[in-house]
């Protein structure tokens, strides 16, 4: 499949006039564990950005005046609420875990009880260290959900068995297989493409420049934003497409800046779908 702006023009469509902020989806970030407390402060920017109607953050109770400090336009809560995280996982079209999680105790409690209450319906996102945790499990015990999985190459090696070398296109394909159909999986590296069943697509944009802390989060709460405003788009497209755009994004900034930083990227993101939407 190509990736390009004709791509993303058919994903990033203009909002109707008669819509509102429930509209656009409620998604669920959890994340930001003491000392990764930017990671999901990062994630929550590029999911509003993205622009996702409602977004909640399950944090470190001592990470939610940051996060506000930030991004007001977040609400928050502490990640050691069972009650309350229960009930903003139900109420969620999206859940993004793993942004700046850790895998102590207690994200390993939030990573199951998000495993064990997500439903057929909602749209799972894992990331960062929430993946290492799902390697742990049996994939046959996974739940029946919307999946998207978006590793590096480590984090791809943990989960499929495949060394890095080994991460050929058939190799990715067969270890993907042994997840549940339909399951999305972003491998990032150097080359990103993104896979669904027999499906690929390889995007031909990023580059060095994003090589820094921080940029994973943002692309994935770029995705939990697109598969949370655009539910009736395919999913596999609205994924591909968050995920250029990140990358797209960043081309542009580097012909200015050696390093390109991913909260710039974010800054950018609604003039970028604006575009794209004319």
């Amino acid at each position: 499949m190509k990736v390009d702006d004709d791509l993303a023009r058919k994903v990033i469509t203009p909002r109707l006039r008669e819509s509102h902020k429930g509209s656009y989806g409620r998604v669920l970030l959890v994340g930001g564990l003491y000392p990764y407390g930017g990671a999901i402060i990062m994630a929550a920017i590029a999911c509003v950005n993205s622009g996702a109607g409602l977004v909640t953050v399950a944090t470190d109770r001592e990470n939610i005046t940051a996060l506000h400090a930030h991004l007001p336009e977040a609400m928050a809560f502490d990640l050691r609420e069972a009650e309350r995280f229960l009930e903003n996982l139900r109420a969620a079209d999206v859940v993004l875990i793993g942004s700046g999680l850790g895998e102590d105790g207690a994200a390993s409690r939030a990573m199951d009880l998000v495993l064990a209450n997500i439903r057929a319906d909602q749209n799972l996102v894992v990331d960062g260290s929430a993946l290492n945790l799902l390697a742990k499990k049996n994939k046959k015990d996974l739940p029946d959900c919307h999946f998207t999985l978006t590793p590096h190459q480590k984090e791809w090696e943990r989960l499929s068995g495949f060394r890095i070398p080994e991460q050929t296109v058939s190799n990715t394909q067969k270890a993907l297989g042994e997840f549940r159909a339909g399951t999305i999986l972003v491998a990032k590296s150097h080359k990103t493409a993104v896979y669904q069943g027999e499906t690929v697509a390889h995007l031909e944009v990023g580059g060095p420049y994003q090589a820094t802390g921080g940029m994973g989060d943002t692309l994935a709460g770029m995705i939990t934003g697109f598969l949370a405003q655009f539910p009736s788009i395919d999913r596999y497209k609205a994924v591909t497409v968050a995920t250029w755009l990140h990358s797209a994004i960043a081309d542009d900034l580097a012909k200015n800046a050696y390093v390109v930083l991913p909260t710039h990227i974010s800054k950018a993101i609604p003039s970028w779908m604006k575009k794209l939407s004319l």
